[in-house]
């Protein structure tokens, strides 16, 4: 019996092996990150910096607007960091929250979160100094991208909207909204989401007061440049294709034209790499690039 604390011969070679392979693994971390941190800083790019200046190369900041019941460090966060990181100059604020409960934004009427939208973006250009800004959205943030670029007065003011699964005809929340209005009581069902104070539930569901705003008359303004980007999976914003604008000057696309085997649903859209590809050469299409696809998370 070996006594407490030797290691038998085969022990001693296994910690032997995996102590520098560990130490290998950390140095090549460590590198990386520093690596990736220095890239950001030599591109210019930035992370809700405002002394962030947009560089030749991107020469518009980008603005991202979070999904329904999220907030601006939990949603699109982690494609806000890598757009930074790429040399982008990126900002992004929780809007839509109430008074005192900052933690679930998105929940206020649409109309209420537009200008406050619109109040965030013109702070972006002054502090910047830009011409205009880019738009990326999710879900709600997505509707809203299209929302307040024609409702408030902003259209000068962007050059690119990417809406990433949004709501655009009105959305049946995975079927449960046209329960609803099979079994009579749609009223019944909008009172009670505003109740629990989501006035953006009943906006944005088929035949919302927001969604006929944008619906009424052309989405696609003037001088702007639009990509729509939702999956053929997508759970929640149904039905499949209520995303889209079919009009000039927009692009439509599905996450499995370009990526056939991902299964991504409405949540994991914010997370997928392959996703941010799509958005990041809808970005830049002039140096737009190919990439190899992964699998998405199906939720």
């Amino acid at each position: 019996m070996r006594s407490k604390g030797t290691r038998s011969p085969s022990s001693r070679r296994a910690w032997k092996i995996a102590v520098p392979l560990a130490a290998g693994a950390l140095a090549l971390a460590t590198s990386f990150t520093a690596g990736a941190a220095q890239a950001g800083a030599a591109t210019g790019g930035g992370d809700n910096d405002p002394s962030c200046k947009p560089t030749a190369a991107h020469p518009y900041p980008v603005v991202l607007l979070h999904g329904l019941g999220a907030t601006y460090y939990e949603d699109l966060n982690f494609l806000q960091a890598d757009l930074a990181a790429k040399g982008y100059c990126t900002f992004s604020a929780t809007y839509g929250a109430y008074p005192g409960f900052p933690l679930v934004g998105g929940l206020r009427p649409i109309n209420d979160s537009a200008p406050e939208i619109a109040a965030f973006i013109h702070q972006v250009l002054t502090e910047t100094g830009a011409t205009k800004v880019d738009l990326v959205g999710h879900s709600e943030g997505a509707f809203q991208a299209l929302y307040v670029t024609k409702t408030q007065n902003l259209a000068g003011g962007i050059d690119k909207v990417v809406a990433l699964a949004p709501p655009t005809h009105g959305t049946t929340f995975a079927g449960l909204y046209s329960i609803a209005q099979a079994l009579g009581i749609q009223p019944q069902t909008q009172a009670v989401l505003d109740a629990f104070g989501c006035g953006a539930c009943s906006d944005l569901v088929t035949g919302g007061t927001a969604v006929t705003t944008l619906d009424s008359g052309p989405i696609a303004q003037p001088g702007v440049h639009y990509t729509v980007i939702t999956s053929r999976t997508d759970e929640l914003v149904t039905p499949t294709g209520t995303s889209f604008v079919g009009e000039p000057g927009v692009t439509n696309e599905y996450v499995q034209d370009t990526c056939p085997f991902d299964p991504v649903g409405h949540i994991g859209e914010a997370y997928d790499t392959n996703v941010w590809h799509l958005i990041e050469n809808a970005l830049d299409p002039q140096h737009a690039t190919g990439f190899l696809c992964v699998l998405g998370s199906p939720g």
